[in-house]
């Protein structure tokens, strides 16, 4: 768990930094910075996309973990928990808009979504070893100084979804090391990578609205999908 820790404190620090000289940030700088990391991020889900073995995995994966997520209302889910953050905590923005929960929802998902938050918190659960969370959170501190400067302190609220997503995964590391393979974990990155092209596409760049939220049962299906097509 120090890995986790470690994580919640850099987005934490991040955030305030983003917040006390945000304002000092010209908004056309903030927007370049924004398109940026999500140009960047689409970049990464695509260089994680292709570690597949097998396409239709991650197609299947996809379309039930999706069917699984709409039935759950995950998204729905995360932006009610977001509203009454925002309701306990903030304050709406003078033209109305809802950036605390755009922020949390944004931070949320990036955060959560790749293969060292899913790696490293094995690694962190199963060894001690939080060198990739480490790094993960040096890139999540600058990335929370990013959106909090534009997104608000709704980003900075994203740790508790940090903290029992990863923090779940370490406590769970001991049975998920004696049943995810190889194979396994490379299908489960390549899906995580279509959902955070997809949250670049939704929430950074904002091309099209996409309800990425309820796509992450896909990170679960899987590694399901690859064991049950092992037995036959």
């Amino acid at each position: 768990m120090t890995g986790t820790f470690l994580n919640v404190v850099t987005i934490i620090v991040g955030g305030l930094i983003g917040l006390i000289f945000g304002a000092r940030i010209p908004d056309k700088l903030k927007e370049t910075v924004i398109a940026g990391m999500g140009l960047f991020t689409a970049a990464m889900g695509l260089q994680m996309f292709l570690k597949t073995e097998n396409p239709l995995i991650v197609l299947g994966a996809l379309l039930i973990g999706t069917l699984l997520g709409e039935w759950l209302r995950i998204e729905d889910g995360l932006q009610n928990l977001g509203k009454l953050l925002e309701q306990r905590f903030s304050k709406e923005s003078d033209d109305g808009s809802n950036k605390f929960v755009r922020g949390f929802l944004t931070a949320s998902l990036l955060f959560c979504v790749g293969p060292m938050a899913i790696l490293g918190s094995i690694q962190d659960g199963l060894k001690g070893d939080y060198n990739l969370l480490a790094v993960k959170s040096v890139l999540d501190g600058f990335a929370s100084i990013a959106f909090a400067s534009t997104l608000g302190v709704g980003v900075m609220f994203s740790t508790i979804i940090v903290f029992v997503y990863q923090g779940g995964i370490s406590l769970l590391a001991a049975q998920l090391n004696a049943l995810v393979t190889t194979t396994m974990m490379n299908e489960l990155t390549a899906t995580g990578g279509v959902i955070l092209t997809g949250l670049a596409i939704s929430s950074l760049l904002e091309i099209k609205k996409i309800r990425v939220g309820n796509m992450l049962p896909g990170l679960l299906v899987a590694p399901v999908i690859v064991l049950v097509l092992a037995r036959f």
